[in-house]
């Protein structure tokens, strides 16, 4: 596998839908950035599910506050077609980890996942102060890998999270 840099990135997104919507300015030398979309699931005392919320009323100046300790499911804005000879991995925005912000590092992405937006398993570590939230909110970047060949079976196929539009909770 290799990775891609911003001119490959740029190329296939603009050929096609590979990352919707595609927004040059938030490509990097070998990654590209992506933004928390509208929709959060958070833990809540009187159920063991999550409870999804909306965050698309809030701003950079009225963000929603993630507790300290505290656990939530997030989207990102883009939604994402990956080809049968790309794959991807989420990395935390480094400027994200030392504010205190966790990655669970389930972000990865094989060749096929198509029609949704990646949920992401998010953990304030910070002991004392709650870290902000809001749509559009640069939260990581995406790595894509030019596969070797085209594998047997593409996640198209065998995916259990494709075509999920918004967050989403586990299925198994």
């Amino acid at each position: 596998m290799a990775v891609l840099c911003d001119w490959e990135i740029q190329a296939r997104c603009r050929k096609g839908d590979m990352v919707v919507p595609f927004t040059p300015e938030l490509l990097n030398p070998a990654s590209l950035d992506v933004r928390l979309g509208d929709h959060l699931m958070i833990e809540s005392i009187y159920s063991p599910e999550l409870i999804r919320i909306d965050i698309s009323d809030r701003t950079e100046d009225e963000p929603f506050m993630l507790q300290p300790g505290e656990f939530c499911l997030a989207e990102t804005l883009e939604l994402f077609n990956l080809p049968d000879d790309i794959s991807c991995q989420f990395v935390l925005k480094s400027s994200r980890a030392r504010s205190g912000l966790n990655h669970l590092l389930a972000g990865w992405c094989d060749p096929g996942w198509h029609g949704s937006k990646l949920t992401l398993e998010l953990k304030n570590e910070r002991l004392h102060h709650a870290l902000p939230f809001y749509p559009g909110m640069k939260i990581g970047q995406m790595v894509f890998h030019a596969m070797s060949n085209t594998p047997m079976h593409s996640y198209a196929e065998t995916g259990h999270y494709n075509n999920h539009l918004t967050v989403m909770p586990s299925v198994a």
